[in-house]
């Protein structure tokens, strides 16, 4: 272990099997060739308080942490991003074997095709070749409503823990893009009822993905009885913008949602405040490097999420993945040393000013009085 749309697939053939795999492939072109963030990345509002007097040496900073009972090396998740085509199985192989020799967490993408479709399984079942410290599945909000009842939603769940040795799940909270998709799904009604009810059977973390959780939301989901928030705000990707990339000759509708909507949400510092409910908590959504990263952890989470820039790493071979994994660490090591602190514990919720754009968002918000932020 080291310290520390369619555009792209126009002609495919219609099919259920090909329009997955397709929209997988879709999905991971369009994040590597298209600029898809958030016209701003709000974390550029967040600054930490230089100490000039360190308080240990640089390599006696201690970046290891506990997340939902597993110990990792460094407060770092690998966010999920994909599963579910050919290409996607590789991209979770390299994820998977960094985040064994980084000690860090990781996440699959969204594992429906998975289940629904036996021949998608070895693209998520690949992680099960590394001894990942934290592994988390994958299911989606809505297709646990879709869900005919109760034991059917958890028959999801438990199947996507099953097909990849998960310690716990993501429920990904997508309703911007299902709402841009050209076939995206939009059920929502009951869906905090169902999120009690399997919250008390699996260890769920509930994921936005994109568009940030809000503070009556953070609550909401909180007392469902939920074990750990992702708060994925805007700063980063924008699946609106992706599924407006995506859009098929013809179809305006997803087109024209898409750029309306592309900087819908909360940005990514004023979620994780939001957030901090009294659960475990990941910051993520345009999390570029390992300040970003102690921004997110300054700012009050446990762990930061990354995936963006580690997808573009990874496009280019494990060794370039590997080397980005590497300098996150080294940037997150420095930020704590640079804060007069020893530790990734000691510097949560200490130290972070918010300026500009998201402290002016903040006040009108109402959430003018949290500590250690200097807000």
């Amino acid at each position: 272990m080291r310290s520390a749309g369619w555009g792209p697939a126009s002609g495919r053939k219609e099919g259920y099997e090909l329009s997955i795999e397709g929209r997988k492939d879709d999905h991971i072109d369009i994040c590597l060739t298209e600029k898809v963030s958030a016209e701003r990345n709000w974390w550029d509002d967040v600054m930490l308080t230089h100490e000039a007097i360190p308080s240990c040496d640089l390599d006696d900073v201690d970046l290891r942490t506990s997340f939902l009972g597993r110990s990792l090396e460094a407060p770092i998740i690998i966010s999920a991003m994909t599963g579910g085509s050919k290409r996607a199985l590789e991209y979770n192989r390299m994820m998977a074997k960094a985040a064994q020799e980084f000690g860090l967490g990781m996440g699959v993408g969204s594992q429906r095709a998975g289940i629904e479709r036996p021949q998608y399984r070895a693209t998520y079942e690949v992680v099960r070749d590394y001894d990942v410290p934290l592994l988390m599945g994958n299911i989606g909000a809505p297709q646990i409503v879709r869900a005919k009842d109760m034991e059917d939603a958890a028959l999801m769940i438990s199947s996507s823990i099953d097909m990849i040795g998960a310690h716990a799940v993501c429920l990904h909270l997508n309703y911007l893009q299902e709402v841009v998709q050209q076939e995206g799904e939009t059920r929502a009604e009951d869906l905090i009822v169902r999120v009690k009810g399997l919250s008390s059977r699996f260890p769920i973390v509930a994921k936005e993905t994109g568009a940030g959780l809000s503070r009556s939301s953070a609550v909401a989901l909180r007392d469902a009885g939920i074990a750990a928030l992702d708060v994925g705000g805007m700063s980063g990707t924008s699946f609106s913008a992706v599924e407006s990339f995506r859009s098929k000759p013809g179809k305006e509708r997803p087109m024209r949602l898409g750029r309306a909507f592309w900087n819908w949400g909360i940005p990514s510092p004023a979620s994780v405040i939001f957030s901090k409910v009294g659960i475990p908590l990941i910051a993520s959504g345009g999390i570029r490097n390992g300040l970003d990263a102690a921004r997110g952890i300054a700012l009050g989470a446990d762990c930061s999420g990354m995936a963006r820039n580690l997808l573009i790493a990874a496009s280019k071979g494990y060794e370039d993945l590997a080397q980005e994994i590497g300098m996150v660490i080294d940037e997150l090591k420095a930020s704590i040393f640079l804060c007069g602190k020893d530790s990734a514990r000691a510097l949560k919720g200490s130290c972070a000013i918010v300026v500009g754009p998201t402290r002016e968002y903040l006040g009108y918000e109402g959430h003018i009085d949290y500590p250690g932020t200097g807000i």
